[in-house]
C-alpha cells in the first residue's frame, strides 16, 4: 500500500529518477522552456518551483542547496541573478504546463513546462480581478 507516499515513480530506479529531475530542471532553468511528457512536467513542476524559491531566498545556505541539487554554476548563477528578480513579487505557480497531444511513436501525452513571463502573468492578474468584480 502507497499510504502517504507522495510522486510518480515514472518506471524508473530512484537513482534514475532523481538524475533524470535533476538533468530535466537543468535543462528548464537554462532553456526556460522543454518539451516532456505530461507525467514528467508534473514531477519537474514541483522541483522547479522549489528551485525558484531557493533563489528568492537568495541567502549562502539556498545557493548551496540549489547547488546540491542542480550542480552547475552558471544555471545557478542565472537562478538567483535573473529568474529570482523576475518573480519577486509572486508567491508560486511560476511554471506553466500546456498539453501537446500525443507523440507519434508510443502515443504518449506530451505537453511543454514553461516559466511564466511577466507579462502573462499581468494578464491572468487581470482575468482573476474581473472574475472577483
Amino acid at each position: 500500500m502507497r499510504h502517504r507516499n507522495t510522486g510518480r515513480k515514472l518506471g524508473r530506479t530512484s537513482s534514475h529518477r532523481e538524475a533524470m529531475l535533476r538533468n530535466m530542471v537543468t535543462s528548464l532553468l537554462k532553456y526556460e522552456k522543454i518539451t516532456t511528457t505530461d507525467a514528467k512536467a508534473k514531477e519537474l513542476r514541483k522541483v522547479a518551483e522549489k528551485m525558484i524559491t531557493l533563489g528568492k531566498r537568495g541567502d549562502l545556505h539556498a545557493r548551496r542547496q540549489a547547488l546540491s541539487f542542480v550542480r552547475d554554476k552558471e544555471i545557478v548563477a542565472k537562478l538567483f541573478d535573473e529568474l529570482s528578480t523576475r518573480y519577486r513579487d509572486y508567491t508560486g505557480g511560476y511554471t506553466r504546463i500546456m498539453k501537446m497531444g500525443n507523440r507519434t511513436g508510443d502515443n504518449a501525452p506530451m505537453s511543454i513546462i514553461e516559466f511564466i513571463r511577466e507579462a502573462d502573468q499581468e494578464q491572468t492578474n487581470k482575468k482573476v480581478l474581473s472574475q472577483k468584480l
